[in-house]
């Protein structure tokens, strides 16, 4: 079976997502897309014999349609997503899920009324290798429990349109997505520290963050946001437990030696570092899909918990470092919870 899927938002990463699921993912073909710019949707499609339609409603009820990629505008996530429900339409959508607390409900809700899941959100740092080696150490209890996570998430820039929440909404969310899996365990208050801010950024924007944040098992978790770190896009991750720790591993490398020193290249962006993981991610959604299965990556409730947790960051930062309790929901029983 070839699962035929339908694309909301032609842009960067939409694009990129075609040509995943065109040229790299099998058992998927794109079929349909669409975009508030008709002309590059129908460019889009035409690339990968696609047809462009007017809008996401229109694509989401198309019978050439199978299931739903969701990539526009963060704020269109909800509607799209939900009408993919009505639909019965497995349902891919990019993070957010929705860009309001109310909205991630109102999503949990529906599928719960469904009654079986049909969405996933696309946080794929769970399909990284180098995360899914650490979570396997954890699990196993060789390192005893849990008690410090030491974390490192830099860009060498962002645009002038990268605002001071977005340290928590667009950058910190995916830590706080992996670790909430890393340590199977819930965040339940966050905190964030504002340093010396660098010269290197634009000046309405505070850059580093230090952020802060404590599970229910008492885990403390320290994050360093740092979008303006010139030098590359560096991930690093470290679980210290009662016996001993792990570390996420430094992308494979060469070494160079030259010039009497010994280095290795720093990756520059995010596409680089997680290209693997995005293709892993890609692939075991569409076998999920073709094989009738329930999708096993981040659900509509980890989409939820992610916006709860960054909106509480959010709240800290504008207090001016205040610890902020997460006002999170009890997780269903439809999630795994005991609700």
């Amino acid at each position: 079976m070839t699962v035929r899927v339908g694309v909301i938002g032609a842009g960067m990463i939409g694009q990129d997502h075609i040509r995943r699921l065109t040229e790299v993912v099998t058992g998927a073909a794109v079929t349909a897309v669409t975009d508030i710019d008709a002309a590059r949707a129908a460019e889009a499609a035409a690339r990968v014999g696609a047809t462009a339609l007017p809008t996401g409603t229109d694509l989401i009820g198309s019978p050439d349609v199978d299931a739903v990629l969701v990539t526009s505008w963060g704020p269109t996530h909800a509607e799209h997503v939900l009408n993919a429900i009505a639909a019965g339409k497995p349902v891919f959508c990019e993070k957010p899920l929705a860009t309001t607390a109310e909205d991630c409900l109102r999503i949990v809700d529906a599928e719960r009324a469904h009654g079986r899941r049909l969405v996933q959100v696309g946080f794929m740092r769970r399909f990284d290798a180098g995360y899914r080696q650490m979570k396997e150490v954890i699990a196993s209890g060789s390192l005893g429990a849990p008690l410090i996570v030491h974390c490192a998430h830099r860009n060498p820039t962002v645009p002038d349109s990268y605002t001071s929440a977005m340290a928590a909404q667009d950058t910190a969310v995916h830590e706080i997505d992996v670790l909430r899996w890393l340590l199977d365990d819930e965040i339940v208050s966050a905190q964030v520290i504002t340093p010396r801010a660098t010269s290197k950024r634009f000046e309405h924007l505070q850059d580093p963050q230090i952020m802060y944040f404590e599970t229910e098992n008492g885990v403390r978790i320290d994050l360093e946001v740092f979008v303006n770190c010139q030098y590359g896009y560096d991930i690093q991750c470290e679980t210290v437990g009662e016996e001993g720790l792990v570390r996420l591993p430094d992308p494979a490398a060469v070494g160079v030696r030259a010039a009497g020193r010994h280095g290795t290249a720093v990756l520059q962006d995010w596409k680089g570092r997680f290209v693997e993981a995005f293709d892993t991610e890609f692939r075991e959604w569409v076998d999920a899909v073709t094989s009738g299965n329930e999708p096993t990556g981040p659900s509509a409730w980890d989409g939820y918990a992610a916006t709860v947790i960054t909106d509480a960051a959010v709240r800290s930062l504008e207090a001016g470092g205040r610890v902020v309790t997460v006002d999170m929901k009890p997780r269903p029983a439809f999630y795994g919870g005991t609700a």
